[in-house]
């Protein structure tokens, strides 16, 4: 299945107040070819949670780098891996914390 992604690089600014804020603008888009979506909880005690992870692929741009975001499907996806998969096209390794 094809889905068409927003790309987002984070971009961080101190606040009046000494502290730190993170906004998003777009850099792009990409169209994907994703694969299963997987689950894990992650954490020790009290303090855990449900990771998702996924796997697509893409046509190669130098857009696409770790600690970027991509949008669809109504949720945000970090960008943690980057792998070349032949001439021309990546493979992305994808999260979000539920």
């Amino acid at each position: 299945m094809r889905i068409l992604a927003g790309l987002f690089r984070p971009v961080e600014a101190e606040t009046p107040y000494g502290g730190r804020s993170v906004a998003f603008e777009e850099v792009g888009s990409a169209w994907l070819n994703c694969g299963t979506r997987r689950r894990v909880e992650r954490g020790e005690g009290d303090q855990r949670r449900t990771v998702e992870s996924l796997n697509a692929e893409a046509r190669a741009d130098e857009r696409l780098s770790v600690g970027r975001v991509l949008r669809f499907g109504g949720a945000d996806w970090d960008l943690v891996s980057v792998e070349a998969l032949r001439p021309g096209r990546v493979k992305l390794g994808l999260e979000r914390v539920r």
